[in-house]
């Protein structure tokens, strides 16, 4: 039971679904005097970390004929067998979605729900189906996944647009490629075997990481700027240190191409979006 569990919370990429869900509440918190009680924040934590897991399980349902060919992902359950993509699975994934989509509609509102909505559908359908198999432009959109989570969180709160959290939300589609890509550079037989055109693949290594790097550039500059609407040091704080952390690593990248550097700054954009998404949240919940 417990390794069916595991295997379980590896397919949904619960991981991810927990990093989605940070940025959903980070939209909460950087909303000033909002009015969501508790109940209501954690049931919108829930509601996005339970819709992004049955995009994940969606995602290694549908690619287990691409899984087969990437040493990373081969031992997945759907490319094994251990699970049976059929009916059910498919069925309890729509159901899980659901069920996400209608408690998030309880606690708050119909549009945090619907952004809760679009990050699954972009990350499941966009990405997966639409996109992936057919441009290197699949995470570039693909990264929009992330942002509708932020968006989610601050529609919650009642301030959709906010400028802070409109920043936020613009931060993480800027960041889901160079994250990507480094995978993708650190994987590139990988991806090459599977046919999937990943921009490391198609363009040469000089060309692949000056975009990561200028991708970086772009949005730890882009993540500076809630510091002109009212954000404090704790904010500052960790973008600064977070952004520079990941702008070293990718320079490291451009300078010195290679398989280590690349999952050097893969690292480092976990732990640079990391850094923003607490001092965000902390900065809303001690200064905000």
């Amino acid at each position: 039971m417990s390794a069916t569990i595991k295997l379980i919370y590896h397919t949904a990429k619960v991981r991810l679904g927990f990093l989605i869900m940070a940025c959903a509440l980070t939209g909460v918190a950087v909303i000033p005097d909002h009015s969501l009680g508790a109940w209501q924040i954690l049931a919108l934590g829930v509601a996005v970390l339970v819709a992004s897991s049955a995009a994940g399980a969606f995602n290694q349902f549908y690619e287990r004929d691409l899984d087969v060919h990437m040493k990373r992902t081969r031992s997945r359950p759907f490319v094994t067998g251990r699970f049976q993509a059929d009916r059910i699975w498919l069925g309890g994934i729509v159901l899980s979605l659901l069920l996400a989509l209608a408690a998030a509609a309880v606690a708050t509102n119909w549009l945090a729900t619907f952004f809760v909505f679009m990050g699954a559908f972009t990350y499941g359908v966009v990405y997966t189906v639409w996109l992936k198999r057919r441009t290197w432009l699949n995470i570039v959109i693909g990264g929009l996944a992330g942002s509708f989570a932020v968006l989610a969180g601050s529609a919650a709160a009642g301030a959709t647009f906010s400028p802070v959290a409109f920043i936020i939300a613009g931060v993480l589609f800027l960041w889901t490629p160079p994250h990507f890509w480094s995978l993708a550079f650190a994987c590139k037989e990988d991806y090459r075997r599977a046919g999937v055109p990943m921009l490391p693949v198609i363009v040469d290594d000089k060309a692949a990481t000056l975009t990561i790097l200028a991708h970086t550039v772009a949005l730890v500059m882009l993540s500076i700027a809630p510091l002109w609407y009212g954000m404090s040091w704790i904010y500052a704080f960790g973008a600064i240190v977070g952004g520079a952390y990941f702008l070293f690593a990718c320079a490291r990248l451009y300078i010195a191409p290679g398989i280590t550097n690349a999952w050097h700054a893969f690292a480092a954009s976990i732990v640079q979006l990391g850094l923003l998404l607490v001092a965000a949240m902390l900065d809303g919940l001690l200064v905000g």
